[in-house]
């Protein structure tokens, strides 16, 4: 076992396990794409990033920094977090701006399927000393017609207060703080859990060295990743956030919306915070 601790967690383990999961993921299982599509999107990027060279005046220290820094993303491993945090927020509004239903989020780089599932109500995986603010998250999954999804499941996963992800950071058991939710008869849910905080992505590495250079910040303001399906309806992939969090309005991955703040209450024990977030799905098409 690691004697490592989290804060010791370094860009390039935490980026080579994301892209690990990527290749584990099969996402790239059913990619098709004609000649012609291909030729367009890779005709349009290398066309503005020749605009960008021609317009800028680029020079060749500047081609060549280019250049090395590219080969590091790469060597740290941090393509997945690169795209993730900069241009997946685009992509996932065009695949979903069709939708009645609930507004969607990134999904990043810390997902992992398959997390151990219970039936509602329940308590995620945690340490049995976890830090943090005891958080009840609850609500109801509805389709876009109003009717109760009773079969429908809530996977959710978010980092501890420290701002680490089980799986990507070491001495973190395999699980923490993630888990997969069934709903009841009603379609509701009950998840006991803590409250996240706001966390840099990782600066030691390749995304760390723009970050710096650019003069910007790595902030994410807290948030609980969610993922919410039921037969026959569309996967809802979504982040949701709290009220009062400094990043809120910067965030660095731009991915926050008004629809996917929080309302966080006192909780009725009596005990930390309640929130109630009712999800609503489209069905397939």
């Amino acid at each position: 076992m690691s004697t490592e601790t989290p804060a010791e967690a370094t860009a390039a383990k935490s980026g080579n396990a994301a892209t690990d999961r990527f290749r584990q993921s099969g996402k790239l299982g059913n990619v098709q794409a004609s000649t012609e599509r291909v030729n367009l999107l890779a005709s349009r990027l290398v066309k503005a990033a020749n605009d960008i060279i021609l317009e800028e005046r680029v020079s060749y220290d500047e081609f060549n920094a280019l250049k090395a820094w590219l080969i590091k993303v790469g060597e740290d491993g941090e393509w997945p977090l690169f795209l993730d945090v900069w241009l997946e927020h685009s992509v996932e509004d065009v695949a979903t701006d069709h939708r009645e239903g609930n507004k969607g989020s990134i999904e990043g780089p810390y997902y992992v399927p398959e997390a151990p599932t219970q039936q509602s109500p329940a308590t995620i995986s945690m340490r049995e000393d976890e830090k943090g603010t005891d958080l009840l998250f609850q609500g109801q999954v509805r389709s876009t017609d109003g009717s109760v999804l009773k079969d429908a499941k809530v996977e959710l996963w978010h980092a501890d207060e420290e701002g680490f992800y089980s799986q990507f950071a070491p001495r973190i058991p395999e699980w923490n703080l993630r888990g997969t939710f069934l709903v009841d008869e009603e379609g509701n849910f009950q998840i006991n859990t803590k409250q996240p905080a706001p966390y840099q992505i990782p600066t030691d590495g390749a995304c760390g060295q723009l970050i710096a250079a650019a003069g910007w910040h790595a902030w994410r303001p807290a948030h609980l990743h969610l993922k919410v399906s039921a037969p026959g309806h569309e996967l809802l992939t979504a982040q949701l956030y709290f009220p009062g969090d400094e990043h809120n309005d910067d965030d660095i991955a731009n991915a926050v919306k008004p629809e996917l703040m929080l309302d966080v209450q006192p909780a009725e024990s009596g005990e930390g915070k309640q929130v109630t977030y009712d999800f609503v799905l489209d069905p397939v098409k």
